[in-house]
């Protein structure tokens, strides 16, 4: 009898890649969803010891004893500390944070009304730090040294260094009341905002992305004219962070050896830096930028104080003065929500990127 030949193998590269993916995916997953479970028992501990009495801020202190009661068995609050936590998680995983004692709405409706505001204001400064930040810290690294490096690290350094309120008061005196370039505090002008609550569909509840949907093009450039200093203040640190990390980053890239064998091979100076190194510098600067733009989410808090900015951040602040526990405990949840699942993704997606750090 002949043997039958051997079945070829499958290729091994393939059938390896997708499992390896599958749990590098589940992994972080499951990393996410501890690190959430985590951040909840953290919030609900706090809402626990905070000397602030729940029932009571909720029925007033006329309330009767039997209202009391009542409020305090509907809240849960006669159960163990272990069921109540239980409670909590299943009512925040359901999308339930409570009712504000402030607005008396449910704090899942304010936080989609106000956290449009501080996602639209987070974004564009983020890529007002991406855009001036990478190309001024490639500049840095590849001309060390010279009056163009110092530049650069020192205004990194004032964007460091300056606080954040003084600059924006610094900004709005200038910009605003002096030479009257930009818009002031707010989103709108008192007649256009009226204009946007009762004539153009909100969809997003970005006024940028609604007003040119709507093809509201002269409130468009109203909001642009009141977002613009905003966001490059806050977007000063992030671009201070950003051009400091993608400095750090080229120096490190332009000195290995495939750029030497580049150069030697005649290949043009641009091409070097910004094509073949610049590519392999945005693998590791995916994570900064994300974690960048998740400080922004999560630290926009005097920007919007100090321009009228009605976002989260003013939310939860507003909330915090008025002893509104709930809304103070649900925005800090879902900022701290948005803060890791960025980081997470930032994570996944330099694993799936770099295979090295796989």
């Amino acid at each position: 009898m002949t043997a039958a030949p051997d079945t070829p193998a499958p290729p091994q590269g393939r059938l390896s890649g997708l499992p390896r993916l599958l749990r590098l995916i589940g992994g972080t997953a499951l990393s996410l969803a501890i690190t959430i479970l985590g951040l909840l028992l953290v919030t609900f501990i706090i809402g626990r010891v905070v000397p602030i009495d729940p029932v009571l801020a909720i029925v007033g202190e006329r309330a009767t004893t039997a209202q009391y009661e009542a409020t305090r068995l509907a809240l849960g609050l006669d159960e163990p500390m272990w069921k109540q936590f239980a409670i909590y998680v299943s009512n925040a995983v359901q999308g339930d944070l409570g009712q504000s004692l402030r607005t008396k709405r449910e704090v899942s409706e304010d936080i989609i009304r106000y956290f449009p505001a501080t996602l639209e204001l987070a974004t564009i400064a983020t890529l007002f730090g991406v855009l001036v930040g990478v190309p001024a810290g490639v500049l840095a690294a590849t001309r060390p040294g010279t009056w163009v490096d110092q530049v650069v690290r020192i205004v990194g350094l004032m964007g460091y260094s300056m606080p954040v309120f003084w600059l924006g008061l610094l900004a709005l005196l200038v910009f605003y009341g002096i030479l009257g370039w930009v818009g002031g505090p707010g989103r709108l002008d008192a007649g256009f905002s009226m204009m946007f609550e009762l004539d153009v569909q909100q969809r997003t509840g970005m006024i940028l992305i609604d007003t040119a949907l709507a093809g509201e093009w002269e409130m468009f450039r109203n909001a642009i004219s009141h977002i613009i200093l905003p966001s490059a203040v806050l977007g000063y640190t992030s671009m201070a962070y950003i051009s400091r990390m993608t400095r750090s980053f080229m120096m490190n890239e332009l000195g290995q050896e495939y750029i030497t064998t580049a150069r030697v091979k005649g290949m043009p100076e641009w091409r070097v830096v910004w094509v073949h190194a610049l590519k392999n510098v945005m693998v590791p600067l995916i994570t900064v930028i994300a974690l960048s733009y998740a400080y922004l989410l999560e630290g926009s808090v005097l920007t919007e104080t100090i321009f009228a900015w009605p976002g989260l951040g003013s939310y939860i602040t507003d909330a915090l003065f008025a002893a509104d526990m709930p809304a103070v405990l649900g925005g800090t949840v879902v900022v701290g929500v948005v803060f890791v699942t960025l980081n997470m993704a930032s994570d996944l997606l330099y694993r799936l990127v770099d295979p090295r750090a796989r």
